[in-house]
């Protein structure tokens, strides 16, 4: 048995821990650089005591926005830079960070669109605070950035871009609305399941996921019906963590292979694409597995994910299946044509799906009908 397990340098998770951004950014640098992606008002213990200016995240980062990012750090001296917000907040700050302290443009280093060099200088101290429990972006190594003139999402990717310190507080998640608790939810169980199943999974890495799964599945319907609890807000908050600390390590797998192409395409938030997705994503999976692979270890994980979200210990992988679909049912999870999606758009995706290194993490190679298949039921 061997892997390799990196995360952020230092992780705070529990109610009230923001308090500790402004003190350990101070540690940090003399001027910080807030890009924010929520309410001012969540921010206001960081910005009363820290010297700051802020970028304003709106939707997900572009290149542009990540440039702005990096000449406003730049001409106001900044030498820390605080993510706050969804993963697009964290996301972007992650990139401003990286270009802060290594030489030429973006483009130089992004994968797919541009050269894919790598980072040779560690970013500008990055701290990290979600305002979402989704992404797990707090404890990942890549920005995944939006190009609209090629219209695809790109990653600019690094051991090196991996946050100085991850606050993970559950009350900054009370007042999200039951849409974006839904859909960042669903990615942090996506990114549970992916990584359980794939074929990249570790010892390490399964501790994570399992726990994850357990937790998500108690807790996210009750934060979709009342977001002030904050137990559940806790549970998912944790549930997102665990979900980004496998990801890092252990890959994802075809649900992400699709939501790369579908959001570099169409105006739709990565989280409610990866929804859309992983109910069929599983379905599919589990029945090319029984076809090509009956006996092998990957049914028997989705196996365990089956008795992890129904709580039933004879629970069969069909039975996990239904599980999700159920939960997107009961969340209401736009199908991907609500965003513009249409059949014509399919071969475009399927063939950038096709290719898309997360999807050479799931547990069985699909065929090109079986990835059609997938989309044509999200649609």
């Amino acid at each position: 048995m061997r892997f390799e397990f990196a995360t952020a340098t230092r992780i705070l998770f529990g109610a009230g821990t923001r308090r500790e951004i402004a003190p350990a950014a101070r540690s940090m640098g003399r001027r910080a650089l807030l890009v924010l992606g929520c309410p001012r008002e969540l921010a206001a213990p960081v910005t009363a005591e820290v010297g700051c200016c802020e970028l304003l995240v709106a939707g997900e980062p572009t290149l542009d926005l990540v440039r702005e990012g990096t000449e406003l750090a730049r001409r106001e001296g900044c030498d820390v830079v605080i993510g706050m917000g969804g993963g697009s907040a964290i996301d972007a700050g992650k990139a401003i960070a990286a270009l802060l302290t290594n030489p030429g443009e973006l483009l130089d280093y992004l994968e797919v669109i541009g050269q894919g060099r790598s980072l040779t200088v560690p970013p500008a101290p990055f701290i990290a605070a979600p305002t979402t429990a989704g992404t797990g972006s707090e404890v990942t190594r890549n920005a995944v950035l939006a190009s609209p003139e090629h219209r695809v999402k790109a990653s600019l990717r690094s051991p090196l871009m991996l946050a100085r310190l991850a606050v993970v507080d559950p009350e900054l998640t009370l007042d999200l609305p039951p849409a974006v608790t839904a859909s960042t939810g669903l990615d942090a169980l996506t990114q549970l399941i992916e990584p359980y199943v794939s074929a990249r999974a570790n010892a390490m890495t399964d501790m994570f996921c399992r726990e994850g799964m357990r937790r998500a599945a108690s807790a996210l319907a009750r934060a979709y019906e009342n977001g002030r609890d904050l137990e559940a807000r806790t549970d998912m908050a944790l549930a997102s963590l665990l979900g980004g600390l496998a990801l890092a390590n252990a890959g994802l797998g075809a649900a992400h292979g699709f939501a790369a192409p579908v959001g570099g395409m169409f105006e739709a938030p990565h989280g409610a694409v990866c929804a859309a997705l992983l109910p069929h994503v599983m379905d599919v999976n589990v029945r090319a597995l029984r076809a090509r692979d009956p006996e092998g270890e990957a049914l028997r994980r989705y196996q365990t994910v089956a008795c992890t979200l129904t709580g039933r210990p004879d629970a069969a992988p069909e039975d996990g299946v239904a599980w999700v679909s159920d939960i997107c049912r009961r969340l209401h999870v736009p199908p991907l044509g609500s965003y513009g999606l249409r059949a014509e758009d399919a071969p475009a995706v399927v063939d950038s799906a096709a290719k898309a290194s997360s999807t050479k993490g799931n547990p069985i190679a699909l065929t090109p009908e079986e990835l059609r298949e997938v989309l044509r039921r999200a649609i």
